[in-house]
């Protein structure tokens, strides 16, 4: 089977320099195939490639990119889930049990210290 074009255009692009990043639309042209993997359009871990829609029967595709000036950049600004997608943090596992134990000791607290239910505890149970 023959290896089917493919035809990547850039529309709709523009620079932040605030966040130090480049982002655009990407219309993507496959006609005869179903649509493109994702990694073919990462060449480093500075591109991130998201929000796929696929028009039915029609050959086409549409995503959102953005560029990166910099790895560190991105780690800066880029939420957690999205660096582990990419691979260029680690998932921290935490068990159903931790999880738990600090919802029912959030319950106990009130105001503005519920973010802070898991110190409070811990603090609680060493005097």
């Amino acid at each position: 089977m023959a290896d089917k074009v493919v035809t990547i255009r850039t529309r709709k692009s523009m620079t932040n320099r605030l966040l130090s990043k480049k982002q655009f639309v990407i219309d993507v042209l496959h006609p005869g195939r179903p649509n493109v993997c994702k990694a073919q359009f990462k060449d480093s871990n500075a591109i991130f490639v998201f929000k796929f829609g696929t028009h039915f029967g029609r050959g086409k595709s549409t995503r959102f990119g953005l560029i990166y000036d910099s790895v560190e950049n991105a780690k800066k600004y880029e939420p957690k889930y999205w660096l582990i997608r990419n691979g260029l943090d680690t998932k921290v596992e935490k068990s159903r049990k931790q999880l738990k134990e600090r919802k029912n000791r959030a319950k106990k607290i009130c105001g503005v210290n519920k973010t802070k239910a898991g110190d409070v505890a811990k603090a609680g149970k060493k005097k």
